[in-house]
């Protein structure tokens, strides 16, 4: 791990935890005898090949995909078919998408305010404030009366940071965020998630930037074939890889 950021996992109580978990489509077997622990304040990058099932894991955690064996406990909450337990899970647990997902008819400080004011039951004036705040951090607050279609994709993505970020939520799951952006704005976007990561936010990044792995996580999770096939400390990771597909997998990205 970079130097540069603080530790402040707590090895003690997991903020999430997966048991033996298994997901189908149908008869497809997309995820298969999953186990994982996150602490608080730990960021676990999570990479693969395409369908590899990492986007699924991370949909499965706040209950955008069902599954349909095993446990998932987030916050001491364990997901079931709870309507309730789903809910307050969604509202301790961020998610940043490939596509952005804001709404185009609502300015940027409308999309932003919209769900601690509807959620979390935030006074307007507290959320408009809460939102400023968050926008300054991710350096667009200029932009807040805009509309999402006059700002450009890393502005965008920026924006749904911010977003995820007026919720104060315990964890941010990142679903390759810069994967649908133009080569020159991820560097954007990973310096606001490095900024994230130096304030302890806990974070799950599926992505292929193996640069911010290597400076941000704590793990990394290598995933085929929808399991775990291998996990370790960035610098073992990338530099002792054990199972080789993980070996394949990482000379086919480096080089």
């Amino acid at each position: 791990m970079n130097d540069n950021l603080t530790d402040t996992t707590n090895q003690d109580s997991p903020i999430i935890t997966i048991k033996d978990m298994h997901k189908w489509y149908g008869d497809f077997h997309v995820l298969k005898n999953i186990n994982l622990k996150v602490h608080k304040g730990e960021r676990i990058v999570i990479c693969g090949p395409s369908g590899s099932g990492k986007s699924t894991l991370i949909r499965c955690i706040n209950r955008l995909e069902e599954h349909q064996r095993g446990k998932i406990i987030v916050d001491g909450i364990e997901l079931t078919n709870d309507l309730k337990n789903i809910e307050r899970i969604r509202v301790e647990v961020g998610m940043v998408f490939q596509h952005f997902n804001l709404f185009p008819h609502l300015t940027i400080l409308e999309n932003l305010t919209l769900g601690p004011i509807w959620v979390r039951k935030t006074p307007k004036k507290e959320a408009d404030e809460t939102a400023m705040y968050y926008l300054e951090k991710v350096r667009i607050a200029e932009q807040a009366k805009k509309f999402p279609g006059q700002l450009s994709g890393g502005q965008q993505q920026r924006v749904a940071i911010a977003r995820s970020l007026c919720m104060k939520p315990n964890v941010i799951l990142f679903d390759e965020p810069t994967s649908a952006l133009d080569p020159e704005m991820v560097k954007e976007v990973l310096d606001v998630m490095i900024s994230l990561a130096q304030d302890g936010m806990t974070m799950l990044v599926v992505s292929h930037e193996m640069g911010f792995a290597k400076s941000v996580a704590h793990r990394v999770l290598f995933m085929d074939g929808g399991e775990i096939l291998e996990e370790n400390e960035p610098n073992e990771f990338f530099g002792n890889p054990q199972h080789e597909r993980t070996q394949l997998f990482l000379s086919q990205i480096l080089n």
